[in-house]
């Protein structure tokens, strides 16, 4: 062990806010007084672009010479008390039994936030799979970008392939 990783703590919070376009945004954590810094750099090596305004956030913080810095994300969480948006397109309503749906592998073909959804394509598949905002924040998320690699878990709704969880690429890789 080196004299770096005795600087290191484990802190969990909640994102109080975090903007993609401007690259970092702040985590408030139980127990610490003052905002984290949590950067963009930070959260791509987690393997996401964005992270929802209100989700738990388990992170290694360091203290710098601008004050304590997130370093590396360990856990994302949905924001407490969102409810899973599915609506009447399909029969899956537990989480359970989202849970026990295959992880695909996919790559966000576009989305766009302000219009509330977007599509992806799953490798070896030709349908686009519809993602919706509500799915995605709920997933943890705040925005995907073009060519982004995630996991989706899938159903099949009255219009289609739906996104009823999405996951990054890499976060998938240890669930």
């Amino acid at each position: 062990m080196n004299d770096e990783d005795l600087d290191v703590q484990i802190l969990h919070g909640l994102v109080k806010w975090f903007d993609p376009a401007k690259g970092f945004g702040f985590i408030v954590a139980e127990g610490h007084s003052g905002d984290i810094l949590l950067h963009a750099n930070v959260l791509r090596n987690y393997g996401q672009s964005s992270v929802a305004d209100g989700a738990g956030i388990t992170v290694k913080v360091q203290q710098t010479q601008r004050g304590v810095q997130a370093v590396e994300v360990v856990k994302i969480e949905p924001p407490a008390g969102s409810v899973f948006p599915l609506g009447e397109d399909t029969e899956r309503t537990t989480p359970e039994e989202i849970a026990i749906l295959p992880m695909e592998p996919a790559r966000v073909k576009w989305f766009d936030k302000g219009k509330g959804f977007g599509f992806a394509n799953v490798f070896g598949r030709n349908e686009d799979v519809f993602v919706h905002v509500e799915v995605l924040r709920h997933s943890g998320f705040a925005d995907l970008a073009a060519g982004e690699a995630v996991c989706l878990r899938i159903v099949e709704g009255k219009r289609g392939r739906m996104a009823v969880q999405v996951l990054s690429w890499e976060a998938s890789v240890h669930s």
